[in-house]
């Protein structure tokens, strides 16, 4: 430990002797170890962070994937449930001290306070069992938590407000414990503010505010409650293990619930369905697996992405080491006489690799020290670029006991990674050097380790400058591609629907209302409601019938339901037969606006126009005429295939009977609406919501966006990618550039004697500067010459994230290599320009 101190001391003297060296030093670092830290703080929050509830290490889940929020048929890999097979899982499972059963993607409800004449506000609300709580082992900030005796039909309504929303909405108001608030129309009462940080079942943006009783939801939700539905299937299930218990035999027995129940769940009465599913048993499936992290939903959405960051990140790692060994091996080429002196005098080499790497370690710590600065400030940036869209996402900046463990590892190992070459060769001197006075070598074997790697720097510089801009123009490619619609000009209102006791016949008014006074707003010249605005992330679909023809396994199909000029206001084009108008209403025969999808894949090599077809089952194939056909555009995913569509007007509802009815009521609540409108939208909110609540205050606007916003939400992710990418590409590069820099300033310090004698024998200023760059461009050369090959391999690594982008693309390759070009020049010209200001005159009286 004396020694320990004695190296800590003289390697504390040793920086504080060399400030300019010790602080570009520990910047260096701190980029690096920063950056890396905070693309590990985001990976530590959405991959690895457990729930913040009791012993979550007890807690599994039943099912894996991550279906939402409502499915009607056969899933095979089983994830949701309806609320009698939770029930059967609760009989059948005795190795689980709770089962508790939440609702797959909360919706939005309508709440205000009683004693308030505010507007009824959207918040996010999930409906879960009453032993939610009690299973994820939670308890309240304020007031209880839900109990099963608040989860059931008779109970008194209650509900837990979220700490995060008690703070945001109601400013703390102890007064809000025990108030009655308007849910949807329906008194409950506020009886816990649940504690701080926990912020559901699962990770993602936007939290529930609210958690309401499952008994509660056929009140809230009216016609459109799913609750006593047993072939609706709407809700995840995690339970907690009794200890010593084993979830070994719990898929092959929920396996086998799953297959006796789906033929007595009444899922159909049609013998053709039923003869598809008997066949389709066996493929039925339940998984049990582990839930200390919740339902992984934005664990898979970012698991690509956040490994392609941590391995730029260590690329950018790399970069740094390299130049803090490059700094620390001229340094150690300028003490070399000093290390001489020590080696004659008798110190071990052992001794002086140890200080050597003392040295290199304190830097680390230090950088490390500052990292943690600039990983907070990283994360920060992480989350506005990953969430742009986001109100509110659990994930915060501050580095967590775990980030803080990773950056201390990482500042140590960076330390005997950089630091041990550097040490190793300084003590390799010969002591006879000392005696023998100045150095004179003018091809200083030294340099060679220096060189190389600065060859390294500039090879992962432009595989990090390729990559980033592989991502740039993948990125450009998907947010200009062709959607199907014309985006300009078009405004997207996102919607909290009517409450659930309103009728298709009251709706169709209201909306017709709404339309009437939209209209009337400047610059808006027309306005349409549909179900879910186009590219917002929602869809619905059934299985479809055609008049006249089987019905197979693959016969779903997305839908929308929208008002008359809905296509016209998004801008899609109508390509066969018209689109959906006012006379397409109540009094007149249901019809059907399909896309090309649609027509190719029901009515191949056939005219689609004044067919038939229907929803659900072959009795129901006559239902709808198709009346039109519109061009294919992306509804759901922006990237994947353009799935079959079909359109039905709002005014009219289909005679369905049994559980399509319900699908068909409730798809008449709207929750988005598109304008086409000229003029500033930063005016447009404050008049949609005027105008709204003048026809009905339940009419109530969640978000107002230009439908181009809208669009690009939908690539955040690859946007923030794409841009994190290429500042850990600039940052690279500038490092790279500074090592050059270094390296080459070395080098000419170490040759002025031999440039003096050659600039003394006739050569000129342009000779010297040519020779300098000569050396600085050959490395630049060698790390292009390893570097572009290595760049292709990372497009082709890089493949599943790239959009119309080959992995040796051209564009992306030659930028890199310009930019890489230009801080060579930039970083040797210098250097070059100082030697050929050497005075040759002062050169030989030295020599």
């Amino acid at each position: 430990m004396q020694t320990l101190a004695q190296d800590l001391r003289y390697a504390l003297r040793q920086l504080r002797l060399s400030p300019i060296f010790a602080t570009t030093a520990i910047v260096t670092l701190a980029l690096g170890i920063g950056a890396t830290t905070a693309i590990f703080s985001l990976v530590h929050s959405i991959m690895l962070r457990s729930l913040p509830v009791a012993d979550p290490a007890s807690l599994y889940r039943i099912g894996d994937s991550d279906e939402c929020c409502v499915e009607s048929g056969l899933q095979d890999d089983w994830s949701i449930f309806s609320y009698a097979l939770y029930q059967r899982f609760q009989q059948a499972a005795p190795e689980f001290e709770q089962l508790a059963a939440f609702q797959g993607g909360g919706g939005g409800l309508g709440v205000r306070r009683a004693d308030s004449h505010e507007p009824a506000k959207p918040l996010r609300g999930e409906f879960v069992s009453g032993n939610y709580f009690s299973m994820f082992g939670v308890n309240a900030f304020a007031g209880r938590t839900l109990t099963p005796s608040d989860d059931r039909p008779s109970a008194a309504p209650a509900a837990v407000l979220s700490y995060r929303e008690w703070q945001q909405s109601y400013a703390s108001d102890p007064k809000v414990l025990g108030a009655t608030f308007i849910l949807e129309g329906h008194s409950f009462t506020i009886v816990g503010i649940a504690p701080p940080g926990f912020y559901g079942d699962t990770l993602r943006s936007d939290p529930p505010a609210l958690w309401l009783p499952l008994q509660q939801e056929p009140m809230v939700m009216g016609d459109n409650s799913r609750l006593n539905l047993p072939a609706t299937n709407w809700l995840r299930i995690i339970g907690r293990l009794k200890p010593g218990a084993s979830s070994s035999t719990l898929p092959a027995r929920f396996t086998t619930i799953i297959r006796q129940w789906i033929p007595e769940s009444g899922m159909t009465t049609d013998p053709e369905q039923s003869a598809r599913i008997r066949k389709r048993l066996p493929q039925q499936h339940v998984e049990v697996v582990p839930a200390g992290g919740g339902v992984a939903i934005m664990k898979r959405e970012y698991h690509d992405s956040l490994r392609l960051l941590m391995i730029i990140c260590a690329v950018v790692l790399l970069i740094a080491c390299a130049n803090i060994a490059n700094l620390l091996l001229a340094r150690g080429a300028v003490r070399r006489q000093q290390t001489s002196v020590q080696l004659a005098l008798g110190i071990s080499r052992r001794r002086l690799v140890r200080q050597a790497l003392t040295e290199s370690v304190l830097l680390a710590g230090l950088g490390g020290l500052a990292g943690i600065a600039v990983a907070y400030a990283g994360t920060r940036l992480v989350l506005a670029l990953a969430f742009h869209s986001a109100h509110f996402v659990p994930i915060h900046a501050t580095p967590s006991l775990p980030v803080l463990a990773f950056a201390f590892i990482l500042s140590l190992l960076t330390g005997v990674l950089f630091g041990t070459a550097p040490a190793w060769l300084a003590t390799h001197a010969d002591p006879a050097e000392a005696l023998r006075g100045a150095n004179r070598s003018t091809r200083d074997s030294s340099s060679l380790p220096q060189k190389a790697l600065v060859i390294v720097q500039a090879t992962l510089s432009v595989v990090l400058l390729a990559s980033a801009g592989m991502l740039t123009h993948s990125l450009r490619n998907m947010e200009h591609r062709d959607f199907g619609f014309a985006p300009q000009n078009r405004v997207a209102v996102e919607l909290q629907p009517p409450p659930a006791s309103y009728t298709p016949e009251r709706l169709a008014a209201l909306y017709r209302a709404a339309i009437e006074r939209l209209d009337r707003i400047p610059g808006v010249e027309r306005a349409a409601f549909v179900m879910y605005n186009p590219l917002s992330g929602d869809n619905w679909g059934e299985g479809v019938a055609v008049e006249g023809k089987p019905q197979t396994e693959d016969s779903d199909a997305s839908w929308e339901r929208v008002s008359a000029g809905f296509f016209e206001t998004v801008g899609e084009p109508i390509l066969r037969g018209r689109g959906i108008t006012e006379q397409d209403n109540a009094n007149t025969r249901p019809i059907a606006v399909v896309n090309e999808a649609f027509a190719k894949k029901f009515f191949p090599n056939e005219d689609p126009l004044g067919k038939h077809f229907g929803m659900d089952l072959p009795a129901y194939a006559g239902t709808y005429e198709i009346v039109g056909v519109v061009r294919d555009a992306k509804y759901t995913d922006p990237q994947g295939k353009t799935r079959s569509m079909f359109f039905v007007p709002l005014a009219q509802t289909a005679p369905y009977k049994g559980s399509i009815e319900r699908v068909e009521t409730e798809s008449h609540f709207m929750r988005g609406a598109m304008l086409l409108y000229h003029g500033e939208t930063g005016s447009l909110e404050p008049q949609l919501r005027r105008a709204l609540g003048e026809v009905d205050a339940n009419l109530a606007i969640i978000s107002v966006q230009p439908f181009p916003e809208l669009i690009a939400i939908n690539f955040d992710q690859q946007r923030a990618v794409a841009q994190l990418a290429g500042l850990f590409g600039i940052l690279a590069l500038i490092l790279a550039a500074v090592g050059l820099y270094g390296v080459t300033a070395y080098t000419v310090a170490r040759r002025t004697n031999e440039i003096g004698v050659r600039m003394a024998l006739g050569a000129n200023r342009t000779n010297v500067i040519r020779l300098v760059l000569r050396g600085a461009f050959l490395q630049i050369a060698i790390g292009l010459a390893i570097g572009i090959p290595l760049a292709i391999a990372a497009g082709r690594l890089l493949g599943s994230q790239l959009y119309q982008v080959s992995s040796w693309d051209p564009a992306a390759l030659a930028t890199a290599i310009a930019l890489l070009a230009l801080c060579a020049l930039l970083a040797s010209i210098i250097p070059a320009q100082r030697a050929a200001s050497v005075d040759p005159v002062k050169t030989l009286r030295t020599e």
